[in-house]
């Protein structure tokens, strides 16, 4: 895998298991609320599907700059590719063509609950976080992404004749997801995992 040549195999895992992503290095940190962590892929992707704004996590010097993105996704037999396109120019196309990798997180606010008789506030959501490996695309592969996966993600774009002499001047990358993980706060009538 893509990964492999900057994790040396030893401090990995990853695959499915029983239907679930595996990609956890060792050693780090697991979820505090288990409560609340969602581990069935299907159920990591149904809230994938929903989300339509992406938010990168890039290194840049002391602070990490964070910018979020429309995207669209490529989910099977348990991997995730994440796909984004913008200007080969600007802040967000320097900093991922320096540096191969970057972070991300998308989510589905519910609503805010009062909960009175705790005298305690919460709010209701779904949240997917991760770690991904950056490739830029070019020729057919980029074509093809633009074209087949992230005009596709939705029905009005799907056969909107998009002008394509911005192609070219148009980064499409590849974020081949290396670390997923899922949580929710769903109200006690809606709670499944």
């Amino acid at each position: 895998m893509f990964f492999e040549q900057y994790y040396p195999i030893e401090t990995i895992v990853y695959g499915i298991k029983n239907n679930r992503y595996d990609f956890i290095e060792k050693g780090r940190e697991k979820m505090r609320r288990k409560d609340r962590e969602i581990t069935d892929f299907q159920e990591i992707i149904k809230i994938i599907d929903q989300c339509e704004i992406l938010r990168l996590g890039i290194a840049d010097g002391n602070f990490p700059y964070i910018v979020p993105v429309n995207f669209a996704y490529r989910a099977e037999e348990g991997s995730v590719e994440l796909y984004i396109h913008g200007a080969k120019a600007g802040r967000k196309y320097e900093l991922l063509k320096g540096s191969p990798f970057c972070s991300f997180e998308m989510d589905i606010p519910l609503k805010i609950e009062l909960i009175p008789e705790r005298g305690d506030v919460t709010m209701r959501y779904m949240s997917v976080m991760g770690e991904a490996a950056v490739t830029f695309l070019e020729g057919e592969e980029k074509l093809f992404a633009l074209e087949n996966i992230i005009m596709a993600r939705h029905e009005e774009t799907r056969n909107f004749e998009y002008n394509r002499a911005a192609v070219e001047r148009t980064a499409v990358a590849r974020l081949t997801v290396t670390r997923l993980t899922a949580k929710a706060n769903l109200p006690a009538d809606k709670a499944s995992k």
